[in-house]
């Protein structure tokens, strides 16, 4: 069952929690999405457990300036690779980058992604279809390149990026949260299948956080109860690190997702199409 696989982050602030330093000491993470927002959280907290990254986005000029700093604050080693999930070659690019520098992936964390607010056929169609490619066919691509590697090596783990938006129809973000939904579906079906392997696979279901996500999904109006990054991306390492299949990061946010079940799911979609709806409309 879902429930055995969620454990609510709400009581202890990012500095009181124990930290992950160590989980993945020496070992490659390789980061997507790593610029900004939580991705960059990953990052920060993975280097300060001296693992070793792979930062990859589409802007270089700000990953060249986080491995820097990371580098100079943690003594690890970091690596960039710009790269825009949008093209369906990206992914091979990434892998192919890898195998030239000889570097064994430990840890990917799928994490880039990115929403698009507005009634559907008011959304410019390549932004629609860039979305699917980036939060699905990215995902899937990478995770298939990277975890034949794990699998024959019998360790390694996979963190999806996924959201509340999971759990739900959501008008006006509508093509998202189908993104969405498919990622955690796809992390939930990979950690059973992994296990033998002994392989770790785990969807990260964040609420609103701070980030520019909602800036450049046009969505600023819908923050609240927002999260900071930091604490989010902890919240998916130490789901990752005890196995848990995914999370749902903040007890508003997990209370909200699962108290959806109590009414028809027609109810919810309704409410929500309320509380998205344009206010021009």
């Amino acid at each position: 069952m879902r429930q055995e696989n969620i454990f609510p982050e709400d009581i202890l602030s990012h500095q009181e929690k124990p930290s992950l330093s160590g989980k993945w000491f020496g070992k490659w993470a390789l980061i997507t999405g790593a610029s900004a927002g939580i991705g960059v959280a990953f990052a920060e907290e993975l280097a300060s457990g001296r693992t070793k990254l792979v930062l990859t986005a589409r802007r270089k000029d700000r990953l060249e300036e986080l491995a820097r700093r990371l580098t100079a604050t943690y003594k690890v080693s970091a690596e960039v690779f710009p790269a825009d999930l949008a093209d369906p070659s990206a992914p091979e690019k990434i892998f192919a980058f890898t195998k030239e520098k000889g570097i064994e992936i430990d840890l990917l964390i799928n994490n880039a992604g990115f929403g698009q607010y507005g009634e559907f056929t008011s959304v410019e169609k390549q932004r629609s279809l860039h979305m699917v490619q980036v939060n699905c066919h990215a995902v899937v691509h990478l995770t298939r390149l990277y975890l034949p590697e794990m699998v024959a090596r019998r360790r390694g783990d996979v963190l999806i990026l996924a959201s509340t938006a999971s759990f739900q129809a959501v008008p006006y973000i509508s093509t998202y949260a189908a993104t969405k939904a498919f990622d955690l579906l796809f992390a939930e079906g990979l950690a059973e299948e992994m296990k033998p392997y002994g392989i770790r696979v785990c969807a990260l279901c964040p609420g609103s956080t701070e980030s520019e996500f909602h800036a450049v999904s046009e969505q600023e109006k819908f923050q609240r109860r927002v999260e900071t990054a930091e604490k989010v991306a902890h919240t998916g390492l130490k789901a990752l690190a005890a196995g848990k299949s995914y999370v749902i990061s903040g007890l508003g946010n997990y209370l909200g997702a699962h108290g959806e079940r109590l009414v028809p799911r027609r109810f919810v979609t309704r409410m929500a199409g309320k509380m998205f709806k344009p206010w021009n409309k």
